[in-house]
């Protein structure tokens, strides 16, 4: 049976297609390396040690295998909503409204995370600040460059992006040199990859539940079909970005993992989310100011991902108005075609982060991060069943003319499906994860019954819960 979008109607808000490929590659990068791999792996590196590199490059695969899932459907249909009208299209309504909503959920959470996580690097510069302050003054900044027009908005996530490319790639080099002895210092190896306990110093089970943050680390690789909807010719931008986007993240993580846990013991990372580890490898090898440069290469990565984070939500809520179940509000465009209502109540994660750096600073990271991650998983797996269901409605003849396609198809979503509803399970043995399947169970029935209640007060008044169908 084939299925498709509907077109939205003339009178519809449009948001604008800018974008330019350059720019939807480096907003997928700047959305997916931030916090996870900056400060989230202090805490994958306590649970697994060395062997953390193996989760990391364990979650890269079941990234690619989502983010392709995600590519195929966005050339095919580049709409606003994304994955949300995908898994509306191709599953049904529950899933394509709870998605959405868990997504824009997850996110706000994110951006939280984020700001949170830009304090406590300040605080290695002020340690006296509040850091409620930082988080302030960095959610003023977010927001006013988010109302800009999305192709101004996109040069700026592009720059913000390259610094923090160029900045991990120069933290691999100058990390390899030190490892092979380049210069008249004397070569570190990778000893420390085996000498501190062996290189699984809690076994298997340690990298297996390492990967529950490890995994979201590539958190944002999804954002490649959220752009869509203003991407320019998306049948070519997509693939393109698509295939340089995952070879750059795998590269990044594994190999920036890899040099930083060689370059300085695991067991003297520190014991609490109190700053980057990537800033204390350098503290500990002494370099002259290494340190206090990758604390401003860190306060970047947090700050683009943030706002990238904070790009996609605001779209997401869009997306949600336009289809009824949100206050039509969330739908109006400014001049400069930006969906401002959205914006701002896409900022309650800033809010939110305020309060638990004013009431809890020493957990308020894992406090927003940790509650994201069940969320994150179910938005993954609705991803790959709906994926699986478009593959098999599209036929035979249209799939051969995608410019993007996912080798061994349905072996993989199946094998990412299993490792994820592994993973899920896995939570309740990770120390502040405990609770995050529980919490967001109760979450997912509360949006089930408002979606339930908006669908039946949409069919009395004679119209659909929802208008992505044709």
């Amino acid at each position: 049976m084939a299925f498709h979008l509907a077109n939205w109607p003339e009178t519809s808000p449009k948001l604008n297609r800018a974008l330019t490929q350059r720019q939807l590659t480096m907003m997928t990068i700047g959305g997916a390396i931030g916090v996870g791999l900056f400060l989230g792996s202090s805490v994958t590196i306590r649970l697994a040690g060395p062997g953390v590199i193996l989760s990391y490059l364990f979650s890269a695969i079941i990234a690619l295998i989502v983010a392709y899932s995600v590519a195929e459907m966005a050339v095919t249909h580049p709409v606003p909503g994304s994955f949300g009208v995908y898994a509306q299209t191709y599953l049904n309504e529950w899933s394509g409204f709870t998605v959405r909503v868990t997504y824009a959920f997850v996110q706000i959470l994110a951006i939280g995370a984020e700001v949170t996580a830009v304090a406590i690097y300040f605080s290695l510069w002020f340690p006296t600040v509040p850091q409620w302050i930082w988080v302030v003054g960095v959610s003023v900044g977010l927001i006013a460059v988010n109302r800009l027009h999305v192709g101004n908005f996109g040069e700026f996530e592009y720059w913000f992006a390259i610094i923090k490319v160029i900045a991990i790639v120069s933290f691999i080099l100058v990390g390899l040199g030190l490892i092979f002895g380049a210069g008249p210092a004397r070569a570190i190896g990778f000893s420390n990859l085996v000498s501190h306990g062996g290189f699984l110093p809690s076994g298997l089970k340690g990298v297996g539940l390492a990967l529950s943050l490890a995994l979201t680390s590539y958190m944002g690789v999804e954002i490649i079909g959220i752009t869509a909807g203003e991407a320019l010719q998306p049948e070519k931008t997509i693939p393109h970005a698509m295939r340089t986007v995952i070879l750059r993240l795998i590269l990044f993580y594994v190999l920036s993992i890899t040099v930083m846990l060689s370059m300085t013991p695991w067991d003297r990372m520190g014991s609490g989310i109190t700053g980057s580890p990537f800033v204390l490898a350098f503290a500990k090898v002494g370099i002259p100011y290494a340190a206090k440069i990758m604390n401003v290469v860190v306060i970047t990565a947090a700050l683009s991902s943030a706002n990238t984070n904070l790009y996609t939500t605001s779209r997401t809520l869009f997306s949600l108005s336009h289809d009824g179940y949100l206050s039509k509000a969330l739908s109006n465009l400014g001049r400069n075609g930006v969906p401002y209502a959205a914006l701002m109540v896409s900022a309650a994660g800033m809010v939110a982060a305020i309060l638990l750096a004013i009431f809890v600073p020493g957990r308020a990271f894992l406090l927003l991060y940790g509650v994201a991650v069940a969320g994150m998983f179910f938005v993954w797996s609705i991803i790959l069943l709906a994926h699986l269901s478009f593959r098999r409605s599209i036929g035979k003849d249209r799939l051969a003319q995608l410019p993007i396609r996912l080798p061994f198809s349905p072996y993989p979503q199946i094998a990412a499906l299993i490792a994820l509803a592994a993973i899920a399970i896995s939570t309740y043995q990770v120390e502040d994860l405990e609770y995050s399947v529980p919490s967001f169970t109760a979450f997912l029935l509360v949006i089930t019954v408002f979606c339930w209640t908006a669908k039946r007060r949409n069919r009395s008044k004679g119209g659909t819960a929802l208008n992505a169908l044709s």
